[in-house]
């Protein structure tokens, strides 16, 4: 038995499994990281699940709300919600973008009833990746591979936000050929945190070349997340320092498989 009362399970699980997953793609994934986006698809099917993808959808309104345009954040989201209130289950590869959902959805109709209610049902069946196959599906082995030192980056969204750390830690456990270091401070933000880093771009980073350099000094060829922001930060610092270690996000990481190249 894992702790927090996650019952050890492979995909061989005998759980039902939902009907119907759809697939939510973040705008920072359409945009800039489209292949996270395939690879979570890759491993939802993977564990056994139907996956869609709902065509209409749109940004959940994250941005919108944090920058106090709640007007314009509720029409985002009760376009959100009509797009995937049908929806057995909705997945994505953001802890950010699922807190939104889960968290402030809920804050931004509480002044409306109908809305209320209909924010809460979806944040109910709102999930990130990780949380979802281990919570959900009670799978910790996608029969991954992935040669090489890592570390985990726990980003504050997914950690502190939604409270998921041990799944992903556990996800990657699972994983065949990875080694997996300690990270300094590993729960540290990085300094991305949205329109953080373009409000306080000194700030920001000062924080991000102090995770950085925890980075480089694990010795680890890889940077993992669960957080697309986070590894665009991170990653992109790294680079430009001319460092070798490379940012992945963990959907890349389950999706490999041996014989297999990764991006």
């Amino acid at each position: 038995m894992l702790s927090g009362g996650f019952q050890e399970r492979n995909l061989m699980t005998d759980r039902k499994k939902p009907k119907r997953v759809s697939l939510f793609i973040p705008c920072l994934v359409e945009h800039f990281l489209p292949h996270v986006g395939e690879a979570t698809a890759r491993v939802l099917a993977r564990a056994g699940v139907e996956v869609d993808y709902p065509e209409a959808q749109t940004c959940c309104g994250q941005m919108a709300f944090k920058a106090g345009h709640h007007r314009d954040a509720r029409r985002t989201a009760r376009h959100f919600m009509e797009v995937f209130e049908a929806s057995d289950f909705v997945v994505a590869p953001s802890g950010s973008c699922v807190g939104m959902v889960r968290k402030q959805y809920p804050v931004l109709f509480r002044e409306d009833a109908m809305g209320l209610d209909r924010a809460a049902v979806l944040g109910r069946k709102t999930y990130e990746l990780t949380e979802f196959l281990v919570k959900v599906l009670g799978i910790i082995d996608l029969g991954a591979t992935w040669p090489g030192r890592a570390v985990y980056h726990d980003s504050c969204q997914l950690s502190r936000g939604l409270g998921v750390r041990e799944e992903p830690r556990v996800l990657l456990s699972g994983v065949h050929r990875l080694e997996m270091m300690e990270l300094e401070r590993a729960e540290t933000c990085c300094g991305f945190g949205g329109a953080f880093s373009l409000e306080f771009p000194v700030i920001s980073e000062k924080m991000v070349e102090d995770k950085a350099a925890a980075v480089v000094k694990s010795g680890a060829q890889f940077l993992i997340s669960a957080e697309p922001g986070c590894l665009m930060n991170i990653g992109g610092y790294l680079e430009k320092q001319g460092e070798k270690v490379k940012a992945v996000h963990i959907a890349e990481v389950l999706a490999n498989r041996a014989g297999e190249s990764w991006k």
